[in-house]
């Protein structure tokens, strides 16, 4: 299957769209660790046909061609692929002018005008392990390594540090890597300590146990698969012996293979998902490093991650933590997620069967259903997935911070997590977006991945926060779809002209960065439809119509500037974990003020609408009974857009006055504390 190249590769092509090169269409200069005979270094090197691939070497042989043609040298390498060949075998017709193919077992390396000037070098001879050492440090886009080795360490350590004396001669520091890129479809290729330089430095690295992952993953689907087809051969009605079994094996390779090759796109999706907001998350971050410290034995040391003193510092110069280091708290948060599903009672509901018969290919789904939904390892594969998902979408740090905020319990917050997920169609539009690879560039589609993850933040706090009862995934699922979807088709007749004119300012850029008219759209809405549970759990409980309320809700916003104070909100300056806090919260307030008074406006004049003429608004004939407030409320918005610098302070006053509107208050802790009225 050449499956671990394969999966990582994916982290590769990930690394350089996010660098807006297409590996597919787009030649690119290759250094490498292996030969065309090696499962990883041999299949990835047959990945793309425009590679360039300048040098490599295994425990035999160097391999250098200066000036690469990417055409004739991928035929030449699908040719020892083939053969299962050495770089010895390698046709040196092939070869650029100037290209060699040297032994190791050499004393010295007579080089040609075109390896100096390639891999900078100023002497005219060398020895092998020179050579070695100038193409790992030369200017390349990629480095590729599917061969045995540790050959880039930090600066900070020894080669005694790295533990691997078979290349002690060969290795480089970090610091004196030029590569773009490095892919490791090899362990331990890189030391932890020297990956963390190298992304301080620029380069564009996970580490190995992300970019490999594809071969532990193809492993686990194998042995779950057999495991099920132990099963299915015991029953004697499907008359399945072991020819049978393996035919059926054979068939199923390809769907699995794609499977697997999903987890390794989304996981490198999802560190560069972290990665956006890495600097303003250092405390949260470094906070779930503690929490994982004393729940799961996590050690700084080990794993490489900073210590107290460097995260101090990193903060006081404005760093994150980097690609490397947010690979092991993904790793980590994903193994205590899966930990505590298992702890709980969710992998044994009905309801979520669906995520073992999604694990397993189409072919067995169909024909072995009752099987599969007996698997012995059934609870494990559900609290797999489920932890794959929501981590992967969510971040690693999200489940504490949601624990943290709510009060709630991992069995909730994967409640609310499925809700939303299913409620706001949100699978359809990652697929939208994932569909767009090579489309559109690795940052459009973040950007776009980002704004759904804000949304689902915000929808996942409301169903743990402000539904009022105990969570129902599929109920809830099915009766907030309904609702969202009937909004999202209506918003233009609900929101106001200036709201119009800002979704469609979202709309032009989104279309501008290549998104589809249709993606384009729904991204834009995004912010709006952070509304759409308050809207709909309104026009529930008051028995309003759902297009009336959403009215209401939109034109008291606009009227009041509630968007605006979110956006300011938002927007504030977050040096640490407590103004983060703060303003997420202050945001919340905000939300559920304008759901509060909304209800107060309905109570008050709903009984009146079918009177008034169409122009007239209920907000307009509420606010006119209460016009010694509003002149007020509208005074202290003057003096708002008048100030030079909005603070968290302001904008906190400004939600505790606009709290007035309520009456005596009832409403809006009807709304902040949901469980004292239902």
């Amino acid at each position: 299957m050449g499956i671990t190249a394969r999966g990582a590769w994916e982290s590769v092509k990930y690394h350089f769209s996010l660098l807006n090169h297409n590996t597919q269409e787009q030649e690119f200069s290759v250094v490498g660790v292996g030969d065309m005979g090696g499962d990883v270094f041999g299949n990835g090197m047959l990945l793309s046909e425009h590679i360039r691939l300048l040098g490599a070497f295994n425990h035999l042989h160097i391999f250098c061609d200066p000036e690469a043609d990417a055409a004739s040298s991928y035929k030449e390498r699908k040719r020892l692929f083939e053969c299962v060949g050495g770089w010895d075998q390698y046709d040196e017709s092939k070869l650029s002018k100037g290209g060699r193919i040297y032994l190791r077992s050499d004393k010295n390396l007579k080089l040609t005008p075109q390896i100096k000037k390639r891999f900078g070098i100023d002497k005219d001879q060398v020895t092998p392990n020179e050579l070695i050492r100038a193409m790992l440090k030369s200017q390349v886009d990629l480095l590729w390594f599917g061969g045995i080795g540790t050959y880039i360490k930090s600066s900070k350590q020894s080669n005694s540090d790295v533990g691997d004396k078979g290349t002690d001669a060969l290795r480089v520091n970090a610091t004196d890597v030029k590569a773009r890129v490095i892919g490791e479809g090899a362990n331990l290729a890189v030391t932890q300590l020297g990956r963390v330089e190298l992304s301080e430095r620029g380069v564009a690295t996970n580490t190995d146990f992300l970019d490999n992952s594809g071969g532990v993953d193809s492993s686990d689907h194998e042995v779950n698969i057999k495991i099920l087809m132990s099963d299915v051969m015991a029953q004697p009605e499907h008359k399945m012996d072991v020819a049978a079994r393996n035919k059926l094996l054979e068939q199923m390779t390809d769907e699995v293979a794609d499977h697997v090759l999903r987890h390794n796109y989304q996981q490198a999706q999802a560190i560069s998902l972290i990665e956006m907001n890495a600097k303003e998350n250092l405390q949260i971050h470094d906070a779930f490093i503690q929490d994982m410290e004393r729940e799961e034995g996590l050690s700084r040391k080990i794993e490489g991650l900073p210590d107290k003193e460097t995260i101090e510092q990193r903060l006081r110069t404005g760093k994150g933590l980097t690609r490397p280091e947010l690979c092991v708290l993904l790793s980590y948060a994903k193994i205590s997620l899966t930990k505590d599903l298992l702890a709980s009672d969710i992998p044994d509901h009905p309801e979520m069967d669906y995520w073992i018969m999604d694990y397993f290919p189409e072919i067995l789904g169909k024909k072995y259903k009752k099987e599969i939904l007996r698997h012995r390892l059934k609870r494990e594969i559900i609290a797999t997935m489920m932890a794959n998902s929501l981590i992967n979408r969510m971040g690693p740090t999200f489940l504490k911070s949601r624990m943290n905020k709510t009060g709630a319990s991992v069995e909730q917050i994967a409640q609310a997590y499925l809700i939303v997920r299913d409620a706001f169609g949100l699978r359809d539009l990652w697929d939208q977006i994932e569909s767009l690879n090579g489309k559109v560039t690795a940052k459009v589609q973040l950007k776009a991945m980002r704004e759904i993850a804000n949304l689902s933040e915000h929808g996942i706090t409301w169903f743990l926060t402000r539904l009022g009862r105990d969570m129902d995934v599929n109920l809830d699922a099915k009766e907030f779809s309904a609702g969202i979807k009937e909004l999202s088709k209506s918003l233009d007749t609900l929101v106001t002209d200036d709201f119009k004119s800002v979704l469609e300012e979202r709309k032009q850029v989104s279309l501008k960065d290549g998104l589809p008219e249709d993606l384009a759209k729904q991204i834009a809405l995004m912010p709006v439809l952070s509304s759409a549970c308050d809207i709909i759990r309104i026009a529930g409980e008051q028995k309003t119509d759902l297009r009336n309320t959403a009215r209401t809700y939109f034109a008291l916003g606009e009227r009041f500037h509630f968007a605006w104070l979110r956006h300011q909100a938002r927007h504030l300056p977050r040096e640490d974990s407590w103004h983060i806090e703060a303003s997420n919260g202050l945001i919340d307030q905000l939300f559920g003020c304008q759901a509060g008074v909304t209800v107060r406006i309905l109570k008050d004049v709903n009984g009146k609408a079918s009177k008034l003429p169409k122009e007239v608004s209920l907000v307009d004939v509420w606010l006119e009974n209460h016009a010694h407030h509003v002149e007020q409320l509208d005074t202290m918005f003057a003096n708002l857009r008048r100030a030079t610098l909005v603070d968290l302070t302001m904008i906190t006053v400004a939600e505790q006055r606009l709290r007035i509107l309520h009456g005596k208050g009832s409403m809006v802790r009807m709304f902040r504390e949901p469980c004292r009225y239902f």
